[in-house]
C-alpha cells in the first residue's frame, strides 16, 4: 500500500509512541527495563512523490504525558510506587524539567528511501538542545507507519535516571518506537 501525495496528521489519537530503556551499573540485575509511553503527541507529514525533497515530518511530544507502562526484569516486580517515583524524576528537574521544557520536538531535514521503507533524518530538540537523529520507517500493508530510532540521553545533557548512588541506573541509550495511522489533513 502506497501513501498518496498530500499532508497528513498523526499522533496519539491514531497510534502509539514508546521509549524503551535498559539497565546499567553494578546493581543492574535488581532494576527493570522500562517501557515509557507518551499519551499526548502529534505530528504532520507531507508526501510529494514528484518532488521527494519536499517530503517532511514534524512531531511534538508533551513531556508531562510520559508514563511508565511496563517494567520487566529485576529482582522484584515494578510497583505502582516505583512507577510514580520514576515518573516524578522523569518529569522533574532531575531529568526532563517539564516546567521549563514542556515539549520535545522533531523536524525532519531529509526523507529518503522507497514509499514502503524510508529513513527520516532530522533534528530532535530535548531540554532546549537540538541534535540530529535518524528514524528508520516502514509502511505496513495495513497502511500504518512504524518506525524506530535510538538515542543517547547524554547527547542532550541528560544524566540517566539512577538510584542507590548510581549503583542502579538506566542505560544511556533509549530506543524510540512508534506506530501510527496517517490521517489526511482537512
Amino acid at each position: 500500500m502506497a501513501i498518496a501525495d498530500g499532508t497528513y496528521g498523526f499522533g496519539s489519537d491514531h497510534g502509539r509512541l514508546t521509549l524503551r530503556t535498559g539497565r546499567a551499573g553494578l546493581g543492574r540485575r535488581a532494576g527493570h527495563d522500562l517501557t515509557i509511553e507518551a499519551a499526548r503527541w502529534r505530528g504532520t507529514a507531507t508526501v510529494d512523490t514528484a518532488e521527494p525533497a519536499s517530503n517532511g515530518v514534524a512531531l511534538t511530544v508533551e513531556v508531562d504525558s510520559l508514563a511508565v507502562v511496563e517494567g520487566v526484569g529485576g529482582l522484584k516486580p515494578l510497583t505502582d510506587d516505583d512507577r510514580a517515583e520514576i515518573v516524578r524524576a522523569l518529569r522533574g528537574k532531575q531529568l526532563l524539567h517539564t516546567a521549563k521544557y514542556p515539549e520535545i520536538g522533531f523536524v525532519s531535514t531529509n526523507v529518503s528511501g522507497s514509499p514502503d521503507a524510508f529513513v527520516v533524518q532530522g533534528d530532535l530538540t530535548i531540554l532546549g538542545r537540538t541534535r540530529p537523529i535518524t528514524v528508520d520507517c516502514a509502511l505496513d500493508g495495513d497502511g500504518r507507519v512504524r518506525g524506530t530510532a535510538a538515542l543517547a540521553q547524554s547527547n542532550w545533557g541528560i544524566r540517566p535516571y539512577s538510584v542507590f548512588f548510581g549503583a542502579l541506573k538506566l542505560a544511556d541509550e533509549v530506543r524510540i518506537e512508534f506506530e501510527t495511522e496517517l490521517v489526511p489533513a482537512a
